[in-house]
C-alpha cells in the first residue's frame, strides 16, 4: 500500500527571490601561450549502428513514448470491461410500528421484514441487457390479519431488454471499442515515428561528430603548418634574408589558428554533448569528459533514385499518412454512431416470474420450484425528442470535421510529396559538392605548395603563403561539410519516405511499468 503524498510545500522565495550567479575568476594565463596542452582523457569508439541501439534501449524521449501503446491497451481493456457480468446483491432489514385506530382505543401494528436480493446481470453487445435474480424475504407482523407468521416469500425473476432503433446493434454498441483500438494503432503509429525521428537525429548527429572532429583536425594542421612556417621565417629573419614584418606575420597566424582551435575544439564538445544526451548511456552523461570517436566512416556512392516510386513509398510508409487514415475511419464510425444516435429510443422488455410463499422459508422455495404461480410480462417503450436538434447538430460537426480531415489528408499527402522531392534534389546536389570540393581541395593543395616554394625561394611574401594555407583551410572544411551533409541528405531521405538507412530493421515493442 502506497503510504499518503505529504503536501509540497514552496517557500515565498523560491518563486520571488532572483538570485545571482556565482562565479569564480581564474588564475591569469600569459597571452602569449601557444603550446596546446591536452588533457589525458578516456575516449569511446563508436559505430553508427552501436549508436543506434544504445539510443533504441536508452533514449528518454523513445522511453516516454513506448509506455503510451501500453497505456492505449488499457484503454481498450476498459471500453472492452463494459460488457462484462455484474453481481449484485440489495440486503433490507426494516422494523416498523405503525399506529392502528380501532373503535377501542389507538393500537400499534408492528412489523420486522428482512428482504435480500441476489442476481447477475450481463450486458449484451446488441445493447439490451439480461438480468437473472432471487427475491428472499421473511415478513414477522402482530396483526390479527396475517394467516402465517411469519411470512416467507421466494421469487426468481429473469427479464430481458432491448432497444429496436436508438442504442440497438452490435455496431453501435461497439463504437466505444472500436474508438479505442483506433487509438491505440495512433498510438502505435506515433511510437513508430518516434522510434524513426530517434535514429535519424542519432544519425544526424553522429556525422555531425565526425565533422566536428574532422573540422578539428583541420584546424591542427593549418595550425601545425603556420608553427612550421613561423619557425622558418624565425631563421630567415636572424640570417637577414627576410624582414622583420614577415616574422610579426607568421606569428599572428598562428595565433589566429590557435584561436580557431579552440573555437572548433568548443563546436566539438556541443555536438558530442548533444550525441550523449540522445544516446543517454549509463556512465556516458553530459558532464563526462570522455571523448567520443566515430569508427564509422562516410561511404558516398551515387544512387539512381525514381522519384515517382519513392513518392508513392513515401505516401504508403509515413506514419502521418497511417494516424491521418486511422482519424479518418474514426470518424467515419463517428458519424454512423451520431446518425444511430438521431433514431427514437424504442425498447423492448420481456419479464418473467416464479413466485413462491409459506410459513416457512422451505415451504416457500418448495412452492417456487414447482413453478406453480408464474408471471409473464412484454413491454414496449418509446421515447421520441420534439425536434431533436442536439443530436442533428453533433451528427453535422461530426460530418464537417470528416470533411477536414479529408482536406487534411489531401494537404498532408501533398506535403510529403514535396519533402521527398525536396530530399532527392538535395542528395543530387550536396553529390555535386563532394566532387567540386575534391577538386578544390587538391587545387588549393598544390597553390599552397607553390607559394610556400616561391617563399622560400624569396619571390612571394609570407602573406601569400598565410592566404593560401586559409584557402586551403577553407576547401578542406568545404569538402568535409559535403561529406557529411550528403550522409545526412540520405538520413534526411530516408526519414521523409518514413524508413531507416541500413540493411537491419528496427523492432519495438511497448514498456510496460512495474506497478
Amino acid at each position: 500500500m502506497h503510504e499518503p503524498s505529504p503536501e509540497f510545500y514552496i517557500p515565498q522565495e523560491a518563486v520571488r527571490q532572483i538570485d545571482v550567479i556565482d562565479l569564480e575568476e581564474a588564475a591569469e594565463e600569459k597571452p602569449d601561450t601557444v603550446d596546446v596542452v591536452e588533457p589525458e582523457i578516456s575516449q569511446l569508439e563508436l559505430s553508427l549502428a552501436e549508436c543506434r541501439a544504445l539510443a533504441l534501449e536508452n533514449n528518454l524521449d523513445l522511453k516516454v513514448q513506448l509506455i503510451e501503446p501500453a497505456i492505449a491497451a488499457e484503454r481498450v481493456s476498459q471500453e472492452e470491461a463494459q460488457f462484462e457480468a455484474t453481481f449484485f446483491t440489495d440486503v433490507i432489514y426494516s422494523k416498523t410500528d405503525t399506529p392502528v385506530a380501532t373503535t377501542l382505543d389507538i393500537q400499534g401494528s408492528s412489523r420486522e421484514y428482512i428482504y435480500t436480493d441476489l442476481g447477475v446481470s450481463v450486458p449484451l453487445r446488441t445493447g439490451g441487457e439480461i438480468k437473472v435474480d432471487l427475491i428472499d424475504s421473511r415478513s414477522k407482523t402482530d396483526s390479527l390479519w396475517s394467516i402465517y407468521d411469519p411470512t416467507y416469500e421466494s421469487d426468481f425473476t429473469a427479464s430481458i431488454s432491448q432497444p429496436l432503433l436508438r442504442n440497438a446493434g452490435k455496431r453501435v454498441n461497439e463504437y466505444a471499442i472500436r474508438i479505442a483500438e483506433y487509438d491505440r494503432h495512433i498510438t502505435d503509429a506515433r511510437t513508430k515515428l518516434q522510434a524513426i525521428r530517434v535514429i535519424a537525429d542519432v544519425d544526424r548527429g553522429y556525422w555531425r561528430l565526425y565533422a566536428a572532429k574532422r573540422l578539428l583536425d583541420v584546424r591542427k594542421q593549418q595550425y601545425e603548418l603556420a608553427n612550421t612556417l613561423y619557425e622558418q621565417t624565425e631563421i630567415f629573419v636572424e640570417v637577414g634574408t627576410k624582414p622583420q614584418i614577415e616574422l610579426i606575420r607568421t606569428r599572428a597566424s598562428v595565433a589566429e589558428k590557435l584561436e580557431a582551435i579552440i573555437n572548433a575544439e568548443n563546436d566539438l564538445r556541443d555536438v558530442e554533448r548533444d550525441l550523449k544526451r540522445m544516446l543517454n548511456k549509463a556512465g556516458l552523461g553530459m558532464e563526462t569528459v570522455t571523448v567520443l570517436v566515430p569508427s564509422t566512416e562516410p561511404d558516398p556512392v551515387r544512387y539512381e533514385l525514381q522519384s515517382q516510386k519513392m513518392v508513392a513509398n513515401a505516401i504508403e510508409n509515413r506514419m502521418e499518412m497511417l494516424e491521418l487514415e486511422l482519424q479518418v475511419a474514426q470518424d467515419a464510425s463517428k458519424i454512423d454512431y451520431l446518425k444511430n444516435q438521431t433514431l427514437p429510443l424504442l425498447t423492448m422488455e420481456y419479464r418473467y416470474n416464479i413466485n413462491g410463499l409459506g410459513p416457512t422459508r422451505t415451504d416457500s422455495y418448495d412452492l417456487l420450484f414447482d413453478d406453480d404461480f408464474d408471471d409473464h410480462r412484454i413491454g414496449l417503450q418509446i421515447s421520441i425528442p420534439l425536434g431533436n436538434e442536439a443530436a442533428k447538430s453533433r451528427l453535422r460537426q461530426a460530418i464537417y470535421e470528416r470533411k477536414q480531415r479529408l482536406a487534411s489528408r489531401d494537404s498532408k499527402e501533398a506535403q510529403i510529396k514535396y519533402e521527398v522531392l525536396k530530399q532527392i534534389d538535395k542528395l543530387d546536389a550536396t553529390w555535386q559538392r563532394i566532387l567540386a570540393s575534391r577538386q578544390t581541395t587538391i587545387l588549393q593543395n598544390e597553390q599552397y605548395k607553390a607559394e610556400k616554394r616561391q617563399f622560400e625561394l624569396g619571390l612571394v611574401t609570407s602573406t601569400d603563403v598565410l592566404d593560401a594555407q586559409t584557402d586551403l583551410a577553407e576547401a578542406q572544411r568545404v569538402e568535409i561539410l559535403a561529406l557529411t551533409e550528403y550522409q545526412i541528405a540520405l538520413v534526411d531521405l530516408a526519414y521523409a519516405t518514413g524508413t531507416l538507412l541500413g540493411a537491419a530493421k528496427v523492432e519495438w515493442d511497448p514498456v510496460v511499468p512495474r506497478e
